[in-house]
Formats: C-alpha cells, sequence, structure tokens
C-alpha cells in the first residue's frame, strides 16, 4: 500500500461498471444477428457473428454509434450502491479504453445513474498500464483478460477480473476472479 490517505481503486468501464452484454441489442438490431453473451469467447464480439463482416465497416457503425450506445448503456447490478458506499472510504478512479471524444456523454451518463467518481481518464486505447502507474492505483477492476493479467504481471497489484465468456483463459494468482459486485464487495471488505 501507498502512503496515500486513502486506497486508489482503478476501475475500467465498459463491462465492469456496464453490463458486459450492454452493447449486443445494438449489433444484433444493426447486423441483423441474435448474439447473446455467452456467444462471444473472444474480447471482439465479431468472433460470436455466424457470418462474416467486414472489420472496417463495423468500426465505422461503431465509431458513428459509439456515443449514442454508452449514452444508454445498462449499469450493472448493484455496481451504484456499492461504489456510492465505496467512494467514502477509497478513491474511485476509472480509466477507460472510451475515446476521448465520448467524455460528455460518459460524464452525463455518470451523472445520470448516480455512479461517484473522484477522477475519470478516458484514454482511446486498450493500454491501460502507464495510466494505472501514473495514477499509482492499489487495485484494479477490469473484463478484459490481457489488460488484468499485465496490470497484475507490471504493477505488482490485485486485479479483479469480472467473469464473463470472453475473458475464461488462465490467470496469474494476484487476478481474482468474481461474478459480480457483491463479490467485489465481499473481497474488498476481506482485504482492506
Amino acid at each position: 500500500m501507498t502512503s496515500k490517505q486513502k486506497p486508489r481503486f482503478g476501475i475500467d468501464i465498459d463491462g465492469t461498471v456496464t453490463t458486459p452484454d450492454t452493447l449486443i441489442p445494438h449489433i444484433n438490431e444493426r447486423y441483423k444477428t441474435n448474439i447473446v453473451l455467452d456467444d462471444v469467447t473472444e474480447y471482439d464480439f465479431l468472433s460470436a457473428f455466424p457470418h462474416p463482416v467486414d472489420r472496417n465497416e463495423f468500426s465505422k457503425w461503431f465509431k458513428e454509434n459509439e456515443a449514442y450506445m454508452y449514452s444508454v448503456s445498462k449499469i450493472a447490478q448493484d455496481a451504484q450502491v456499492i461504489l456510492e458506499k465505496w467512494q467514502h472510504s477509497y478513491e474511485l478512479f476509472y480509466i477507460s479504453a472510451r475515446d476521448i471524444c465520448v467524455s460528455d456523454i460518459t460524464f452525463k451518463w455518470f451523472e445520470e445513474n448516480k455512479v461517484p467518481f473522484h477522477h475519470i481518464e478516458l484514454i482511446g486505447s486498450h493500454d491501460k498500464l502507464a495510466v494505472a502507474k501514473k495514477h499509482n492505483v492499489d487495485i484494479f477492476f477490469e473484463d478484459k483478460h490481457d489488460n488484468a493479467v499485465m496490470l497484475a504481471e507490471e504493477l505488482k497489484i490485485p486485479v479483479l477480473l469480472f467473469d464473463t465468456p470472453y475473458n475464461r483463459k488462465p490467470v496469474p494468482d494476484n487476478v481474482v476472479r468474481i461474478n459480480n459486485w457483491v463479490e467485489a464487495n465481499n473481497w474488498i471488505l476481506k482485504q482492506f
């Protein structure tokens, strides 16, 4: 633990604070598919498609629609209540791969969903290591397997990995697989 007064939590947004399936209905509507979360076994929605989809076209569609999709994202069960409790004892630093161009939408979503925060940083890439190191986080909450492993190994901190079909590869000992925010809270209460 560092000499900061309160432990600092690094928290991913999408698939962690929001439900991991929140984008799927939008993708299904656009591509006339009926994918469910269990179909997504890699951190890549296109891997779950029953038919080939042009990656460039998908990226273009996603970029054009991400602000709307993020604005209506579903919050994960119990996330708001638990983060509300945590805000007084811990520093809540959200570090997301979202692009800076959706920062207004992101802040508005946090306000509308009454999700407390001390800092939100949208880095526009999945490489969260430098930002997590810069902010000196004591623990990280993540849903992307390779991010969880890299953060845990490089920073020597515990990472709570929200279990999903797309992140089930093996993990090092300091990556703790959890199913939901209640389990996250129980782990935090034991550790801190």
